[in-house]
């Protein structure tokens, strides 16, 4: 009892002592078109944005990224988010009419807002798409508002073949060698439309493994999420075959199936999984 009633002290004196420091801390000023942005901590531990007291956003974290001008308006753009490495936070737009401040926010509830390229007239919104996938590009302007501009969709190198790849190459990952042209069509004839969510299997990875017979692998995992579904990827050059496998709760899933492939390629495998 007597360390249950410490404990509780202790998450008292914290929770008084966070407040008064949030009471305490002093906005960030940041000057625009004749008035200013606060960014000021609160209570909960939130970053709140507003303008001349008018409050445009909030969350854990929030900074100014920068100040861009869109066909002669001046625009701040902010991140906001829950902090953390989960989702990258999503971008704030705030600019001002004869109205006063307006804002908008780009990601809609999606984890994050791809990176944003200014150019005179618009901000694009330009995704990152993995391999097999295809999503869409978005445009901003004071005028028009957030519209969709195009669609981008991953695309190997042209005229890489087999005898380009080289395991030094992918010591930082292996789903790089999804951009050997290939490597590409191969895994899409044994993936078909799962290759995206394979290939995000392999997202967190380390560098390759050699095996006796030249053929290299690596393992790698979900993002925030390894252990489960964890990714395999073996690569045969000489034999211009693809060994892939996704751990499940009980047997990995395979492409080819797991009867098709050599004893290497096996061992590689259990290997991999069990070092996990």
């Amino acid at each position: 009892m007597k360390s249950f009633a410490l404990l509780a002290a202790f998450a008292l004196a914290l929770t008084i002592s966070t407040s008064a420091l949030a009471q305490d801390s002093k906005p960030e000023t940041i000057p625009f078109e004749g008035g200013n942005f606060t960014i000021v901590e609160n209570a909960e531990g939130e970053k709140v944005v507003a303008y001349e007291g008018k409050e445009i956003a909030r969350n854990y974290v929030a900074f100014l990224d920068r100040t861009v001008e869109v066909a002669g308006t001046k625009v701040a753009m902010f991140a906001v988010g829950d902090g953390g490495n989960a989702c990258s936070p999503e971008t704030v737009l705030a600019w001002k009419t004869d109205a006063g401040i307006q804002s908008t926010t780009v990601g809609d509830g999606e984890c994050g807002t791809p990176p944003a390229a200014a150019t005179g007239d618009n901000i694009f919104f330009v995704p990152y798409p993995l391999p097999g996938e295809t999503l869409p590009v978005k445009a901003w302007s004071p005028e028009g508002g957030l519209l969709l501009h195009g669609n981008l969709a991953y695309e190997p190198q042209p005229g890489t073949d087999w005898a380009d790849l080289d395991a030094k190459q992918f010591e930082d990952g292996i789903v790089a060698a999804f951009k050997n042209e290939a490597v590409y069509k191969a895994a899409q004839q044994l993936l078909g439309d799962g290759m995206p969510e394979f290939a995000t299997s392999l997202l967190v990875s380390g560098g390759t493994e050699k095996l006796p017979s030249g053929a290299f692998y690596a393992s790698g995992c979900i993002p925030h999420a390894c252990g489960g579904g964890n990714g395999f990827m073996a690569i045969d050059a000489k034999a211009q075959k693809l060994y892939l496998a996704q751990q499940t709760e009980t047997e990995p899933k395979a492409w080819p199936a797991l009867a098709e492939w050599p004893a290497e390629f096996r061992g590689a495998l259990t290997k991999a999984l069990a070092d996990e």
